[in-house]
């Protein structure tokens, strides 16, 4: 076994090697020719542009706080989101602005094992329960149809890998085709996602606790519309986290 492990080792040195010679990398931030494939694919200045999302933040929804403890946002202290918890990784900037939108509109998956990498690194992964099940937001059966994928599935596969078993893509679905939320206000789009998602097979999330996954945390009311439907089927505990953060 240790004989097959090492020689494993070997011949994938050597396959990362011929790639580095005949593919040579290149930043999927900005470009820049890089020395090898190693992951993350962002070179040292795509490297440190990227804004960590650390304390002090909101204790429920992880939005930043300017300085002094973690506490509660405004908003959370008002009860606004059904989640019980939510997390992003990173605000939404570049380089992190640039791997999400060719993925979600270019359709350039490449991204994905970097966006992977990052948040295996990332220790705000920690500050999440272990879910049950982990579950994508969905999008709408005609917006799939004309994108080819849904780019949180992709997400959660990429993010999770030890956690592949507890995906379930069609667990929650989005059968109103809304107006696209990026086009609202606040107010409008918790209006907007109104009975817009439901479950489809109740029995796999009562009592569990369950993660959602997304790319972008904007006003967070997709995340709470999706998780309000989620409680009230019968989830244990619903936490979300999103690899970016819009302010």
């Amino acid at each position: 076994m240790e004989g097959a492990f090492l020689a494993d080792i070997f011949f994938n040195s050597i396959l990362n090697s011929i790639k580095d010679v005949f593919f040579p990398a290149r930043c999927l931030g900005c470009d820049a020719p890089m020395h090898c494939h190693q992951l993350p694919l962002l070179c040292d200045r795509c490297r440190e542009l990227l804004t960590p999302i650390l304390s002090p933040l909101c204790t429920c929804c992880g939005m930043p706080l300017p300085a002094g403890r973690d506490h509660l946002c405004s908003t959370c202290l008002i009860g606004s989101f059904s989640f019980d918890l939510a997390r992003s990784l990173f605000l939404y900037q570049e380089p992190i602005k640039s791997l999400l939108l060719q993925c979600k509109f270019a359709g350039k998956l490449t991204g994905l094992a970097t966006i992977g990498s990052l948040t295996c690194q990332s220790a705000v992964v920690g500050q999440l329960s272990e879910p049950e099940v982990v579950v994508p937001v969905p999008l709408h059966i005609t917006r799939l149809r004309s994108r080819g994928f849904n780019q949180s599935q992709l997400l959660a596969a990429a993010c999770f890998p030890h956690w592949r078993s507890r995906i379930k893509v069609d667990l929650l679905q989005r059968h109103l085709q809304t107006v696209p939320q990026t086009s609202l206000s606040g107010r409008a789009r918790r209006s907007n996602l109104k009975n817009a998602f439901s479950v489809r097979c109740p029995q796999l999330v009562q009592g569990r606790d369950v993660l959602l996954v997304d790319d972008v945390f904007t006003t967070g009311s997709t995340l709470s519309e999706c998780a309000a439907v989620l409680l009230r089927e019968g989830a244990e505990r619903v936490e979300a986290i999103t690899l970016a953060r819009a302010l």
